[in-house]
């Protein structure tokens, strides 16, 4: 599920979780295999995009490569190397930034309670993340590390805190709800795909613009749904003593799924939970004071010497800040709460001449950005035509009240997961490919997609 579609992992690899480094030499080996890096400039900062042109009559996303570009971009760019920024000109800007860096989510604390006070450390994950190995294990060690933050980050970091000073320090966990954590991917020993990532698991959800036969189907299959999420939870619940620690979450392991917040979990987190070296706090909040942190509702202190807040980021707001105008910035974050309304996820429909790739999650982020990359370029090309800004605007409607009903408070993350077969289809049906790949009926219905089913169209 992470590979691109036309450059297979070597055979060497054969670990179902490649390391930091194996990642990282497959990124470059499939760029020097292409010649990419030619293309690339980096050690560069974008540090605003100005559309200049009549954006407000703008409706040529049906002929856009057939008609002339009514206006350009300028992408103004300062590099690292030289204290010196560039404009450069362009037709057509496809921003993929990610969301998952640049602007860290910071908590709010009352005046008087927050960072301020605190005499140790305090940083944000991101921070900690651009840290080598060596520099990361002199900076927590012999210290009292306090991680703010359950997912992926707060767990790797926590893990490596107790890895290098174990129980002579131990590292404090503070997190404020339960999530499911996955002890491994095939509960009961059945692939986590075969449940959650073929066609058939996609009948018992209810989809954005489904007919009534496909509604009608998705409420028949409903109680499957929830037995099958039941199925995953009692598995985890064995392998792990949730119930022991008062961890077992009040949200269904399926609608974590389809918020895209399931994470693995490390093998030997909670043997390090039970002899002390990782301590786990559940507190809806807590404030600092000059020695440490207080959580909320206890009156004992925890003492540390620093603070790790793997609290995330604000995805949106690092979008929205990278338009010179202020009413593409509207269009970007319609409202403090809502999500980025972007039509099949990839170009909003008011904003001309722009596409965004890789801002919504999937089980396969890698998997879900390139099949939309292919889409964008056969639009370019002139080969995907999109409909009228009303009905793209109506479109992306649905999906919001779908993401909204699965995802909940979590929407805004924008996660396909549960969907992204459903998903991949309608991108596949734009570009004219068939979007039933597999041989045989029975194929179709219970094997999961991946990324090399859409290698040829």
């Amino acid at each position: 599920m992470y590979q691109f579609a036309d450059y297979p992992w070597p055979a060497s690899v054969t670990q179902e979780f490649p390391t930091q480094q194996e990642v990282l030499n497959y990124l470059q080996s499939y760029a020097t295999y292409f010649n990419l890096f030619k293309h690339i400039q980096f050690r560069c900062n974008v540090i605003g995009i100005e559309y200049q042109g009549p954006s407000s009559s703008w409706s040529n996303w049906n002929g856009i490569s057939g008609t002339v570009c009514q206006g350009k971009w300028k992408v103004t760019v300062e590099s690292d190397q030289t204290p010196s920024t560039k404009v450069h000109e362009a037709d057509f800007v496809i921003l993929c930034v990610g969301r998952f860096k640049d602007v860290p989510n910071i908590p709010n604390f009352a005046s008087g309670s927050g960072p301020e006070v605190f005499r140790g450390k305090v940083i944000h994950s991101s921070e900690y993340s651009a840290m080598d190995h060596d520099k990361a294990e002199s900076f927590v060690k012999g210290k009292r590390v306090v991680v703010v933050g359950f997912q992926k980050q707060g767990l790797d970091i926590a893990m490596e805190s107790s890895s290098v000073n174990g129980m002579e320090c131990p590292c404090t966990v503070v997190y404020r709800k339960d999530r499911w954590k996955a002890p491994d991917f095939c509960p009961w020993g059945i692939p986590l795909q075969y449940l959650y990532f073929n066609r058939f698991s996609e009948l018992m959800v209810h989809k954005p613009g489904e007919g009534f036969l496909l509604a009608l189907l998705a409420t028949i299959l409903s109680p499957l749904r929830w037995g099958i999420s039941k199925l995953v939870e009692t598995h985890i619940k064995t392998k792990l003593p949730l119930a022991k620690f008062n961890m077992v979450p009040e949200r269904s392991f399926s609608k974590d799924v389809r918020s895209c917040l399931l994470a693995a979990l490390p093998r030997d987190f909670f043997n390090r939970v039970e002899t002390g070296s990782i301590s786990l706090k559940k507190s809806p909040s807590f404030c600092f004071y000059d020695d440490g942190i207080l959580i909320d509702g206890e009156t004992k202190p925890i003492k540390a010497d620093i603070v790790i807040l793997a609290t995330g980021f604000r995805g949106i707001q690092k979008l929205k800040n990278i338009f010179t105008s202020q009413d593409f910035g509207k269009h970007i974050a319609v409202s403090p709460d809502s999500r980025v309304p972007l039509y099949r996820e990839c170009i909003h429909p008011r904003i001309p001449q722009l596409a965004i790739i890789g801002f919504s999650e999937s089980f396969s982020n890698l998997f879900t950005s390139e099949i939309r990359c292919r889409w964008l370029a056969e639009l370019l090309d002139g080969n995907v035509k999109v409909p009228s800004i009303e009905k793209m605007e109506r479109d992306i409607s649905s999906w919001d009240e779908y993401i909204k009903k699965s995802s909940g408070e979590y929407h805004q993350r924008s996660c396909l997961t549960g969907l992204d077969i459903w998903y991949n289809d309608q991108l596949c049906k734009d570009m004219g490919w068939n979007p039933r790949r597999k041989n045989g009926f029975w194929a179709e219905l219970f094997q999961p997609y991946g990324p090399m089913d859409y290698v040829n169209p």
